[in-house]
């Protein structure tokens, strides 16, 4: 499969990563969540070409998910800010940096800790399940095509899930 041909796949994660794929658009958008909004400040933050960056700003706003505001007239300045398409993305965001942190921190720990401002708790993410409530895990889930005739799925293309209350730490 080409890069270039991923947005044109029958597969929702295929045609994601052929918008936020690539590693410069993540690291925009770790910038946009945490507060970066200009084009000067993203490029001393990230350190990388002004036209890779001009290009990575271009593809999030054709998608919808940063949106161009003019903040200065003479001349016409403009600062980039998350719509609502671009903050449902946060999950995806926190749930690699959790990852990272659990994989790649080292000995020193996570560089940056996450407080719920409601709770005032540090916390991890973790994936629920939308009808129940639980946490949920790779083991957790079947994962089945839809039909395109019928609403029934076929179960031998189900993936069987082990039974687990609860998901590992």
């Amino acid at each position: 499969m080409r890069w270039d041909t991923l947005g044109k796949e029958d597969c929702s994660l295929a045609r994601s990563l052929a918008v936020v794929g690539d590693r410069w658009t993540l690291m925009v958008l770790r910038d946009a969540f945490l507060g970066v909004r200009r084009f000067e400040e993203f490029e001393r933050s990230l350190k990388i070409a002004r036209r890779v960056l001009s290009e990575r700003i271009a593809l999030l706003v054709g998608q919808d998910i940063l949106v161009r505001v003019p903040y200065q007239e003479r001349p016409t300045r403009y600062e980039y800010r998350l719509t609502a398409k671009g903050l449902e993305l946060y999950p995806v965001i926190l749930s690699l940096v959790h990852w990272g942190d659990k994989h790649y921190a080292g000995k020193k720990g996570p560089p940056v800790v996450h407080t719920h401002r409601q709770c005032g708790r540090d916390f991890r993410s973790i994936l629920t399940c939308s009808e129940c409530g639980e946490a949920v895990t790779a083991r957790d889930v079947n994962v089945r095509r839809r039909q395109a005739s019928s609403t029934r799925a076929d179960p031998s293309r189900s993936r069987t899930s082990a039974t687990r209350s609860r998901p590992s730490p």
